[in-house]
This record gives C-alpha cells, sequence and structure tokens, in this order.
C-alpha cells in the first residue's frame, strides 16, 4: 500500500467543482511533485488528506487511514499548508515548544529541527519579524518535530531567496534518502524539475498526468514547435490548419506551428504555395509541456 493514496476524490462548493474524480497515489523514499496552475485544486486536495476539509466523495488516505484516525499523526505525517500561520509575537523556539509538548515530542527535537531548518540563530526572535523565506523555514521545522515518515508540503519556494530554494531541494532530497514520502505541491514545473522524482499534474481539479520526471523531459525533448513569418499571417493560419497543423497566431504577427518537424511544417509550406519572411524551429520546454498539459482536461500516465 502506497503512504499516501487519493481515490475517486470529489470536492464541491456549491456550483463550484474544486476537486473533480482524483485519483493518484504517492510512493515512499521518493520526491513527488503535486502541479498544476493556481487554482487547479491542490490545496484543497491537500486539505482533505490532511483532514481540514470534508470530501463530497471518495477518499484521501496515509498508510491506509483517513488522517483524523491516525494514532499518533504528528509522528505520521508532517505537512507546511500555509507560512502565515504564526503568532507574530511569538518567538521561534517557543512556536516550536507547544507544538512540541501538544504532540508529546520531546522539547530536544525544537532545537534539533531549529539547526536543520538553518534557523538556531533566530531561534528567540519574534516571528513577526521574520521574512516570508524565515517562516517557510519554520513551517517546515514545525512539520519535522516528530520525525514524520511523510511529509507534505504546499508551495514551499514561496518566498525563498536562490540560495533557500538550493538548500531546500537539498533537504528535500535528503528526506526522500532516508526513505520517507515527499509530497511538494507547486504551479511551476520549472520550480521543481530538478528536485522531484515524480510528477503528479492536474488542471481544473481532475488528473491530466503522473509519471516519473525524466518522462515529462523526454516529452519536452520529443516536441517540436516552428516559428514563421510571412506577409499575410491570417491567411498562411488558415492554410495551415487546413493541412491539419496546430498553428497559433501571436500578437506579434508570428505563426507558432505546434506538435510538428520542421520538414512537416516544410512540405504544408510549400504546399499551399506561401510566401516566407522566416521559418525556424523553437526549443521545447518542461515549462511548455507542462503549460500543454494543464490546457486539457483529459487523463494520462506518462
Amino acid at each position: 500500500m502506497e503512504p499516501i493514496l487519493i481515490e475517486k476524490l470529489t470536492k464541491r462548493y456549491g456550483p463550484v467543482l474544486a476537486v473533480d474524480d482524483l485519483s493518484f497515489s504517492v510512493p515512499a523514499g521518493r520526491v513527488t511533485g503535486f502541479l498544476g496552475p493556481n487554482g487547479a485544486g491542490k490545496t484543497t486536495t491537500l486539505r482533505i488528506l490532511l483532514g481540514l476539509v470534508h470530501p463530497t466523495s471518495g477518499s484521501a488516505t496515509i498508510n491506509g487511514v483517513a488522517y483524523a484516525d491516525l494514532t499518533y499523526p504528528a509522528r505520521t505525517v508532517g505537512a507546511v499548508l500555509e507560512a502565515t500561520s504564526f503568532h507574530p509575537g511569538r518567538r521561534a523556539r517557543d512556536h516550536l515548544l507547544i507544538l512540541a509538548t501538544a504532540a508529546g515530542i520531546g522539547q530536544s527535537r525544537v532545537e534539533q529541527t531549529l539547526e536543520r531548518v538553518g534557523l538556531a540563530s533566530a531561534a528567540d526572535r519574534r516571528v513577526g519579524g521574520f521574512s516570508l523565506g524565515m517562516r517557510q523555514r519554520l513551517g517546515l521545522a514545525a512539520a519535522l518535530l516528530g520525525e514524520p515518515e511523510i511529509l507534505v508540503l504546499d508551495e514551499p519556494t514561496n518566498g525563498l531567496d536562490p540560495d533557500g530554494v538550493r538548500w531546500l531541494r537539498g533537504m528535500l532530497r535528503q528526506l526522500a534518502s532516508e526513505g520517507r514520502t515527499v509530497l511538494v505541491s507547486s504551479h511551476l514545473l520549472s520550480e521543481v524539475a530538478q528536485t522531484v522524482d515524480d510528477v503528479v499534474i492536474i488542471a481544473n481539479g481532475r488528473l491530466v498526468a503522473h509519471g516519473p520526471i525524466a518522462d515529462v523531459a523526454r516529452q519536452a525533448a520529443s516536441r517540436f514547435a516552428v516559428l514563421l513569418r510571412t506577409p499575410d499571417p491570417a491567411e498562411a493560419q488558415r492554410a495551415l490548419m487546413a493541412a491539419d497543423l496546430e498553428v497559433n497566431l501571436e500578437n506579434d504577427g508570428a505563426l507558432v506551428v505546434s506538435g510538428a518537424t520542421p520538414d512537416a511544417v516544410g512540405r504544408a509550406v510549400a504546399k499551399a504555395g506561401l510566401t516566407l519572411y522566416e521559418m525556424r524551429s523553437l526549443d521545447r520546454t518542461l515549462e511548455d509541456v507542462f503549460l500543454d498539459l494543464t490546457t486539457t482536461r483529459e487523463g494520462s500516465t506518462l
């Protein structure tokens, strides 16, 4: 059984369908990126997983049970959903001490986690004076207090500078190497591409892709795009679309043909008798593939 299992999960808020029949699993010993544009349903899914929201239907379980049924939740799963849920007048150490006491965790863990997230020197500072990046670190310290086997982090790079992002990347890789399950949400594939092993990509509350990040990279490398400039872009667009090519007319008048090789585009151009000012290949990035995937609603396995 996978540590995290989402099965046919649906959540409605009145007429709004936030999560739509969503299913995926997250394995141990790997970092999984939970990705999708803002409003895709990521945070709602995580809040259901952590028992903060009741689903309309379906289930979200941790080690086979709902969060509310975990015997020692703080020792099983650590989570960071917001970097703003701190009392501004409370010192960082005191914040962790309160959480440790409530969870039955020894006070020695407070100093250990402060050291691990790089906040030992700021332990006696009041949280109200922390930057957003420091609050992210404090949130991660709170999640790590019980040495949980599962970590759930919602947009953990928000507010981190480049050094902080590099530090977090190393931290997540270390946690996974220890056999822990790490689920990290983000609205940018490029932000987590160097960190994750697997990706779960959703759009409009539905699964659109689930698989190893290496497969996404291969998909990016295999996709082609060609830029064209012609005297009459609108006419050229109609001609290329008639040849069953996917063509977008950009604001500057350029045409971008997606999903076809330069040779295929060249043959279509010649057949249509188009006059060209320019034709060149465009590099496809991971982010391009991510954007393509999140404009659809059909699920797939990479």
